[in-house]
């Protein structure tokens, strides 16, 4: 039986918890978020929204997180909890870090093109991105805007093709239906191609006909379930989900078929 995942949510040490949901939600005042931050906050909306498994990802701001947020991530490491750590572009040891993250048993990285100051297709990912697929490890990463940045286009659409026609053996994940606030032009170079796209915080920028057009539109073993938690509510994501009537088999392979395949599990 397939298990539902979501494959993008976010928490926190216990010890940090407060200050960085503080933080980031000054980033954008009045936006509201789900539970506190924590592993066990976590844990308790999965029960409340009968999900199985959550991805956990990380984001490196500066190079010398690696350490901290690697520890911590084998922490939390469980059946139902598998963390994602983070890679810092600018860190000289990225690709030494990533074939360590393969051996350690990790999943996968998140990377974050505003918070960590990158842009998808520069060449100075290369490296990155070669080491991720010689590690056959995945890369979630935010695509699109942000909300809690200026309108700049760091991992756009058309940026996106240009990363996976180089690497087209990357196992990326774009987030946010392929592109934040980019939507257009997500359908326009994006959608009906084998890419990995998982649906979080657009059910308040998209209509229900256009998410639902733009998922029976592209591969179904290319769509992810996720929600970014704690910024939105995981019942009330999957609720809105199953409301697209998207059909049985597509919803199976959305809310956790994929991402068990693509997780190897």
């Amino acid at each position: 039986m397939d298990r539902i995942i979501d494959i993008h949510t976010h928490a926190f040490p216990d010890a940090l918890a407060d200050r960085a949901m503080a933080s980031l939600s000054a980033e954008v005042p009045g936006l509201p978020y789900y539970h506190d931050g924590r592993i066990g906050s976590l844990l308790a909306s999965m029960d409340r929204a009968g999900i199985d498994i959550s991805v956990v990802c990380s984001i490196a701001t500066r190079p010398e997180q690696f350490e901290p947020i690697r520890a911590w991530s084998a922490s939390i490491q469980s059946d139902r909890i598998i963390p994602l750590p983070s890679i810092h572009p600018d860190d000289p040891a990225a690709a030494e870090r990533i074939r360590r993250l393969c051996a350690e048993g990790f999943k996968g990285i998140k990377l974050h093109p505003y918070y960590q100051q990158f842009t998808a297709d520069e060449p100075r990912m290369d490296a990155i991105y070669e080491a991720l697929v010689a590690s056959g490890l995945i890369c979630v990463m935010h695509t699109g805007y942000d909300i809690a940045f200026e309108r700049v286009d760091r991992a756009g659409p058309a940026r996106i093709v240009c990363v996976l026609e180089k690497w087209p053996d990357l196992k990326l994940v774009t987030t946010h239906m392929g592109a934040w606030d980019q939507w257009a032009d997500a359908e326009r170079f994006l959608i009906g191609r084998p890419i990995y796209m998982e649906v979080s915080f657009v059910q308040d920028g998209l209509d229900d006909a256009t998410l639902r057009r733009m998922l029976l539109a592209h591969p179904s073993d290319y769509v992810l379930f996720g929600t970014d938690s704690p910024w939105d509510d995981q019942k009330r994501a999957l609720q809105s989900l199953r409301g697209l009537n998207l059909g049985p088999q597509i919803e199976r392979k959305l809310l956790g078929g994929n991402a068990q395949r693509l997780l190897g599990l």
